[in-house]
């Protein structure tokens, strides 16, 4: 333990957890403790945050709380669909991607007020720590982490509620007791997992979900979409410009509204355990289809064909907290420059927990109908050059056969 600390940035959410982390700090460190709450689109009142962290004498001057949500999403979320990237086949990275935001803000708000350290409430055997210390890390290479979950001998809700009575923190009612499960948020996302969700078994209760309705009693009416890309980001809904917040949250009613974006998920956690995890990305599951799509007629087979063998490399890496990486830098300039003719319209279908594309086009569109059809036209394409294609294509596996008929295998 650190005990020559003088200032410290802790990421504070107003919570119980985060507030028995600030008490914690002053009592342990006896250090000046400056708060940063983030919007990132999590769907909750902050101000709360600052009542609560004066009420435990911290000084107005050292209370930052910041409305991240447009650099969030345009430069954060935007950059990581563009790779159309999805953690082990299916998760979208809700909680991943909003870490490095959080701790760039940190290390800037440390500079600021002269703070030698900064702290986190991510347990000990998640991932956010990681992801936190790695972003800490890489921005300001000689800063000092404190992480409570490492250090401290409160190891059950009853000694965080003990303690906090002990240092009059106030605790909300639902607090008194084992929280039936834990629950992370942002414009992106909802993730849920701990106690009830523990079993992987088990279905996951009703109660559980908060971003979207039951896909079964979703409207029996299909919502018809579109959706308009410029180089690779979502710019318009139904024709209407928007920003890039403005739109994902247009998107997240959306797939609200239809039951779409539910995802029941046993992932590998980088730290190396298996973990059962309910998330809930309504805009997000729309983007990925919607983006697909205007790649379909606008992306080269070639360049296709390796962003998709990119992709989970990409997503690896911000799974794992290698935002500010060098390669994951590397693989963004690739994907990027992708990118440059990704515009144009797609049209889409909701319909209970669906995303369906039904439609397609652009000014930059490869897809060429004379070549296609079926029927005779005046097109650059003779069918008497695929056979020598194909005689060129299997000269290999000729060859092999030649060898396996000659030693009768």
């Amino acid at each position: 333990m650190t005990k020559d600390v003088k200032k410290v940035v802790l990421a504070y959410s107003g919570g119980l957890d985060t507030s028995i982390i600030l008490k914690w700090l002053q009592t342990t460190y006896g250090c000046e403790v400056v708060t940063f709450t983030a919007d990132l689109g999590q769907g909750e009142e902050l101000e709360p945050a600052r009542q609560k962290a004066l009420l435990l004498g911290i000084k107005p001057e050292n209370i930052f709380i910041e409305d991240l949500r447009e650099e969030f999403v345009r430069d954060y979320v935007f950059p990581m669909f563009r790779a159309n990237a999805v953690y082990e086949g299916q998760y979208l990275l809700g909680t991943s991607i909003a870490r490095p935001l959080i701790a760039k803000k940190q290390i800037e708000i440390a500079e600021k007020v002269g703070a030698d350290a900064v702290s986190h409430g991510a347990t000990g055997k998640g991932n956010d720590q990681v992801r936190f210390e790695l972003g800490y890390y890489a921005l300001k290479p000689d800063i000092t982490i404190i992480a409570p979950w490492r250090e401290w001998d409160l190891r059950s809700r009853e000694q965080l509620i003990a303690f906090a009575e002990a240092h009059q923190i106030p605790i909300a009612k639902d607090k008194r007791g084992e929280a039936p499960f834990s629950v992370d948020a942002n414009l992106l996302h909802a993730s849920s997992e701990g106690k009830v969700l523990e079993d992987p078994a088990q279905e996951v209760p009703d109660y559980v979900y908060s971003r979207t309705i039951d896909p079964e009693k979703a409207p029996d009416q299909a919502t018809y979409i579109t959706v308009d890309f410029e180089k690779g980001d979502a710019v318009a809904i139904d024709g209407v410009k928007l920003s890039p917040a403005s739109l994902l949250a247009r998107l997240n009613e959306l797939g609200r509204a239809n039951g779409i974006g539910r995802l029941d998920l046993v992932e590998n956690r980088f730290v190396g355990m298996k973990s059962r995890g309910m998330y809930e990305t309504p805009g997000g599951t729309i983007l990925l289809v919607a983006h697909r799509g205007i790649e379909q007629i606008t992306l080269d087979r070639g360049a296709a064909h390796l962003k998709d063998e990119l992709m989970p490399k990409y997503a690896e890496l911000v799974y794992n907290g290698f935002w500010f990486s060098p390669e994951r830098e590397m693989l963004q300039a690739a994907i990027d420059k992708s990118q440059e003719f990704v515009t144009g319209q797609v049209r889409l279908k909701l319909y209970k927990g669906n995303v369906i594309l039904v439609g397609r086009n652009s000014r930059y569109s490869l897809y060429d109908q004379d070549l296609v059809t079926f029927e005779e036209g005046a097109v650059a394409y003779d069918h008497r050059d695929a056979a020598g294609f194909i005689k060129l294509n299997a000269l290999r596996l000729r060859t092999l056969g030649q060898r396996k008929k000659k030693l009768g295998l």
